[in-house]
């Protein structure tokens, strides 16, 4: 029997929080694009001790906070207290709903855990009004909003610094796709996805990196078991992951786990239009992605013959040339590619092991077992590299 949805339109916006403020402002809109739409207003950061810049793109809003360097309440700010216990990383996902009552009402029956009650904003002819709740994923918490009317700010104390209300993106990203989220143990959490949010089960997959059918001695290698969980309404996805035995600690998952000192949000794509151009520019801009081995383009013809795909219209020696994953099934694909995670990016573990990934959707809606063990691969090969430096 499906349970009673509450109302949950889609994504609003997430809270990322980091030692190095201008170094964020710089990716945001040096090498994404993305255009600064709002900014913590002096009163806010009086009274938080932390500054916060919101970043968007089409209908990506992200909010990024560091403490106030200086202020007299920068050490008991929520930043602070996030970066006491991890590095840089997602400290909350927001999502918009219809009806902030009835979200409350039918979260709070299944037994969802508040945070605080709903609290209001109104600034002209407008309201804000949220929650928040707890999640499985550590610290990491989950906001519902709703907004009324023409509310003109994008949430009570921050100051608008530009008028477009979907700022245009040069490489097209005006939505985000879905979020992967990474745990030592899956069962809990999507018991909390089912039950609480009322989410449905999408796609599953596990795997070990060495075939345990042809080396039943195996030695080396890990493995993951990753559930994607759906929205029924609205549609957004979260993809979920645990390592899988025998060597579960060697695991990326684990190792993302430990080195983010407990669960959390492991990376968010961005769907773009274009993936190829998107990519070449980005490069251009100093972008750093994930490699892919030569192997994997070496097999790609016939692996898509199996999958039965033969509409691919780009080029594959360029997908190659720009180390861009392909997967799908029956003429359907979609075309992916991963940052390397920020620690690598700046050989600074204190910026976490958190990355994105840009997608090109050309029918299927799906995530790819092929592409999945490739990122799974790829990951691992550079936790390796990291890991001989350890976080301190």
């Amino acid at each position: 029997m499906a349970r009673e949805n509450f109302g949950v339109l889609g994504y609003d916006s997430y809270h990322f929080c980091v030692g190095d403020l201008e170094r964020s402002r710089r990716f945001y809109t040096e090498k994404f694009g993305f255009t600064e739409v709002a900014r913590a207003s002096q009163e806010l950061i009086d009274r938080t001790g932390q500054q916060s810049i919101v970043f968007g793109a089409g209908e990506v809003r992200v909010v990024v906070s560091t403490p106030m360097k200086g202020h007299a309440k920068a050490d008991g700010c929520k930043a602070a207290r996030w970066l006491k216990k991890h590095p840089a990383g997602v400290m909350s996902l927001s999502f918009r709903v219809r009806d902030i009552e009835k979200a409350w009402s039918i979260l709070e029956s299944r037994g969802a855990t508040m945070l605080a009650d709903i609290s209001e904003d109104r600034d002209g002819a407008g309201t804000y009004r949220q929650f928040e709740i707890a999640t499985p994923l550590g610290d990491t918490a989950f906001r519902y909003v709703e907004r009324t009317g023409d509310y003109p700010r994008f949430a009570p104390g921050f100051d608008v610094t530009s008028d477009e209300a979907h700022p245009k993106n040069v490489f097209g990203i005006d939505c985000i796709d879905h979020v992967t989220s990474n745990v030592t143990t899956l069962a809990p959490l999507i018991l909390w996805y089912r039950e609480v949010l009322g989410m449905e089960h999408f796609w599953d997959i596990q795997f070990h990196t060495v075939d345990a059918t042809k080396d039943k001695q195996r030695k080396a290698g890990s493995g993951l078991k990753s559930i994607v969980m759906r929205d029924p309404e609205c549609g957004i996805k979260f993809a979920n992951n645990e390592p899988m035995r025998p060597f579960f600690r060697d695991s990326q998952i684990n190792v993302f786990v430990e080195d983010n000192s407990g669960p959390g949000v492991q990376h968010i794509a961005f769907n773009v239009p274009k993936i190829i151009p998107t990519v070449q520019e980005m490069r251009r801009r100093g972008v750093d992605f994930l490699g892919t081995p030569g192997s994997y383009y070496d097999r790609l013809p016939a692996r898509l013959s199996e999958l039965k795909i033969g509409n691919v219209r780009e080029p594959l020696d360029e997908l190659r040339a720009e180390q861009i994953l392909v997967d799908g099934r029956d003429d359907k694909y979609m075309l992916q590619i991963f940052l390397r995670d920020a620690g690598q990016t700046y050989a600074d573990p204190k910026a976490g092991p958190f990355f994105y990934e840009i997608i090109q959707r050309a029918g299927d809606p799906g995530f790819g077992g092929g592409n999945f063990r490739a990122l799974f691969e790829a990951i691992e090969r550079d936790q390796f590299a990291q890991r001989s430096q350890p976080y301190d």
